[in-house]
């Protein structure tokens, strides 16, 4: 039987090239399937894999400055996703960490949706947001309030229109179980290490500095990696840009070092002689915890979300590990967790970096990803509707 494929994102802008993305673009490498979301400017992009390529997008596709951020039209996106007509197809992919998975299907079509988290905004960083943003003060703090709280009845009501869930992680399984009481099938993303893998067997002389590489945004907790190394003096490298840069920038004393966004090479230099990453940030999966390890660097951060799947903490596995975890998001357990890594670094080697990085590797992705796409197609197409 031959079925026709759409596969959902959110939003193709130049901006916006994270993990989602390279989920996006991995799964178009093996599954012919036309593309869908709520705004894009990649097709027109000559540098993106997507150049020239037709995607269908929504009526906020015109609207003014969508192209930095389609977000400031927040309580519009689950109209907007709703509007793509898909009727013509027999299997939908969504891929989605907002709207892509409220896409609304009819009895004979096949919802499969991989889902990097439920949405952040409205779930598990809504204080964080009301507090960080001027338009959670105030009465517009009132109105705010109101359209995350029907954005949490949509994403709930939506969650019903995927007959099958896949998450990055099982960390985020179990946040999908308490947002939406759905089962979900852990496939964890695809991670470039290649890319990197050629820098470990170089086998670079470690320097000095530690690093982190990330958006500067309130939830990644930069700061506390910041004051942290005030206190320790010793140099740190931070790679990335957002809307916490001047704050950062403000708190950094004459040992950190603040580069802002970097080309690929700068970022994987980096990284390769680095003396260890440092992140303190929960996230779902954490795809540069990886690929940190795929250059042979070990790892210090946050034990919670995705690094406790990721990083093989040194007291869980001291013959194998390739990291420290700790325990609380505070200046005082990253700097404790430096000086205990200062202490036990070369416990860590090189090698098994490597090896825990290659459970991440994209065929691992492909067979895992074809094959619950294929089961999942056999049960539908096989039962009496």
């Amino acid at each position: 039987m031959q079925l026709k494929y759409a596969l959902v994102h959110e939003w193709f802008t130049p901006e916006a090239t994270g993990g989602s993305e390279l989920v996006v673009q991995e799964i178009l490498n093996y599954i012919d399937a036309e593309l869908y979301a709520l705004i894009d400017f990649e097709s027109t992009n000559s540098d993106s894999y997507l150049y020239e390529r037709l995607i269908g997008t929504t009526f906020l596709q015109h609207w003014p400055f969508t192209r930095k951020g389609v977000q400031k039209y927040l309580p519009l996106m689950p109209l907007a996703i709703e509007q793509l007509d898909l009727r013509a197809y027999d299997v939908i992919l969504s891929s989605s960490h907002a709207v892509a998975k409220g896409v609304i299907s009819s009895p004979h079509q096949l919802h499969i949706s991989y889902c990097h988290t439920p949405m952040r905004y409205a779930w598990d960083l809504t204080f964080d947001y009301l507090q960080n943003d001027p338009r959670g003060q105030g009465f517009s703090g009132i109105l705010t309030r109101y359209i995350l709280h029907r954005l949490r009845t949509w994403d709930v009501i939506s969650a019903n229109r995927v007959d099958y869930f896949i998450a990055n992680s099982h960390h985020t399984a179990c946040r999908i179980w308490r947002c939406y009481r759905r089962q979900a099938k852990v496939i964890y993303p695809p991670v470039n290490i290649n890319r990197f893998q050629h820098l470990a067997k170089s086998k670079p002389q470690k320097e000095e500095f530690y690093l982190t590489v990330c958006r500067l945004v309130s939830y990644k907790k930069v700061s506390l990696i910041v004051e942290a190394f005030n206190q320790l003096k010793k140099p740190l490298v931070i790679i990335g840009t957002g809307s916490d840069l001047q704050q950062i920038r403000k708190l950094a004393k004459s040992n950190v070092q603040i580069m802002g966004s970097q080309p690929h090479n700068v970022v994987e230099d980096y990284l390769a002689k680095a003396k260890a990453f440092v992140y303190a940030a929960c996230e779902d999966f954490g795809i540069a915890l990886v690929e940190a390890q795929a250059c042979g660097t070990p790892v210090i951060a946050y034990k919670q979300g995705g690094a406790s799947e990721t990083v093989k903490d040194m007291t869980q596995y001291p013959k194998t590990s390739t990291g420290i975890l700790f325990e609380e998001q505070t200046v005082e357990a990253i700097v404790e967790a430096v000086k205990n890594f200062e202490k036990h670094q070369n416990r860590i080697d090189v090698e098994q970096c490597c090896l825990q990085a290659e459970k991440f590797n994209p065929i691992i992705f492909k067979k895992s990803y074809l094959e619950f796409i294929d089961n999942c197609c056999q049960k539908f197409y096989s039962s009496d509707k």
